[in-house]
């Protein structure tokens, strides 16, 4: 069993804190990737809007939750003693699950055979959907 990221947050304040800090990355990134693509002032105000910086800084925000990975038996004894709800998604009878804890009694669990990575960043996005969005 491992972890993977670095925010786990532990209440409402401190995730909505973590996110704020995010933000001017999340505008940094934004900005040199419109540079890449060489945007104009033009185009950069016309397709840079706020949704886009916004979507970057729930992206960046969501790549960077800790996450536990784990064997079908780690996962169940850390479910036994966890009081809140889960949510799983995937297949029941694979060997490996990933999972996150959020600040309010609210976890979410995906399984997986051998694509960690994408296990894993697919638990992120359903973490930030599922759990965060409403917090932040």
């Amino acid at each position: 069993m491992h972890t993977e990221g670095t925010f786990e947050p532990d209440s409402a304040a401190t995730a909505r804190d973590q996110y704020e800090a995010v933000g001017p990355a999340a505008q940094t990134v934004v900005r040199e990737i419109a540079r890449a693509m060489e945007f104009d002032r033009e185009e950069y105000g016309d397709r840079v809007t706020s949704d886009v910086v916004e979507t970057a800084r729930d992206a960046l925000f969501a790549s960077l939750l800790e996450v536990t990975v784990g064997t079908r038996e780690e996962y169940e004894e850390w479910r036994e003693g966890y009081d809140g709800e889960v949510t799983e998604t995937g297949n029941e009878n694979v060997d490996h699950v990933v999972w996150h804890a959020g600040p309010e009694d609210e976890a979410v669990a995906a399984t997986f055979h051998e694509k960690e990575d994408a296990a894993i960043a697919t638990l992120r996005r359903q973490a930030f959907g599922r759990i965060y969005r409403e917090l932040v």
